[in-house]
């Protein structure tokens, strides 16, 4: 009797297991990390986050998803000279995934630095603008904006009441806002300096920098969260000394214990991870690029930040590989 109702178990456990391989297999092959809503467009409101006894003002443009649910938030930092106003095919995305994507603008770093400057001044202006003082505040500015959506969150008759889930919050950034990425989400630095935020659960780095002083290897190898990085095979610029290679230097320093994920885009130049191209540029913009930054961003986030199993299943397959172009390179250690 007892070898028989041992048998049967056996044999139920094996029938759950294939109804479950079923089950996760249709999921897998209906997800689709491009898919938004026909003629979908983000609402984008305007605030500004003043601390330092209100001497310094964090100008953020937020995109909202139509759900008014709490919903997960994205943080992006714009690049050195930018603005909030930045990055529209990213927000727009994202926002139509069901995140809430708040934009940082980093007084000292962004617009400011150059619009009423001279030409002849204006590279001189960025150079001054791109220093260690100025990454400590932009990763102020991080932590601050964090605690007024927590507080703006709670806040009945606010725009941003109720709409967000901020047990589940991902960063991302490029350029000078990739460094503030990392920065916050667990590069360490020389002498113990230390700007890590511990609510962030993801992190995108867009064109992402090897550490000015001291090995990869210690920045690196205490983050804990997972990261995924983006560069292309030309992805330099005229400020911050990064290369191609110091650029890829940053994924194999990253611990084996987290998920980690690094594409390579063919010929993408610097401006690949923003709306237009960047003066100095020469390359023509390959339409495809954008379509794999969406695509893998986005499963990135939702396996990650909504631990959607299917997300996560699509980035460790090959389907990946049909999205991207022969040479594009693409490299993941999922554990």
């Amino acid at each position: 009797m007892m070898k028989i109702e041992s048998k049967l178990g056996a044999g139920f456990r094996v029938a759950l297991l294939l109804v479950w391989f079923v089950l996760v297999d249709k999921t897998f092959a209906q997800y689709d990390p491009l898919v938004v809503a026909e003629k979908f467009t983000a609402k984008s409101i305007e605030l500004a986050v003043k601390y330092g006894n209100q001497s310094r003002e964090v100008p953020i443009r937020v995109d909202l998803p139509v759900s008014k649910s709490p919903a997960p938030v994205l943080f992006f930092s714009h690049g050195l000279g930018g603005s909030r106003n930045g990055n529209h095919f990213l927000g727009n995305h994202w926002a139509g995934r069901g995140y809430v994507t708040v934009f940082l603008q980093h007084p000292g770093s962004d617009t400011s630095v150059w619009q009423e400057k001279p030409l002849r001044e204006r590279m001189s202006a960025m150079k001054d603008a791109a220093s260690a003082k100025n990454l400590a505040l932009r990763c102020e500015d991080v932590r601050v904006t964090l605690d007024h959506l927590e507080k703006w969150n709670r806040t009945e008759g606010h725009e941003l009441f109720g709409r967000l889930d901020l047990e589940r919050i991902g960063m991302s950034g490029h350029s000078f806002g990739a460094h503030t990425t990392q920065a916050v989400s667990g590069q360490k630095f020389p002498l113990g300096r230390d700007f890590v935020d511990k609510r962030i659960d993801a992190a995108i780095a867009f064109s992402p920098s090897s550490p000015a002083a001291g090995s990869n290897s210690k920045a690196f190898g205490s983050v804990v969260i997972p990261w995924m990085l983006m560069t292309g095979t030309k992805d330099v610029a005229a400020i911050g000394g990064q290369t191609v290679e110091s650029r890829l230097e940053v994924y194999p320093n990253l611990p084996k214990s987290i998920d980690k994920f690094e594409l390579v885009l063919k010929d993408a130049e610097h401006s690949v991870f923003t709306d237009r191209s960047l003066p100095g540029e020469k390359g023509v913009r390959n339409p495809n690029h954008h379509r794999v930054i969406l695509a893998l961003s986005t499963a990135f986030w939702d396996a990650y930040l909504k631990e959607d199993a299917a997300a996560k299943a699509w980035l460790n397959s090959e389907s990946v590989s049909k999205i991207l172009e022969a040479e594009d390179r693409w490299q993941k250690n999922v554990n």
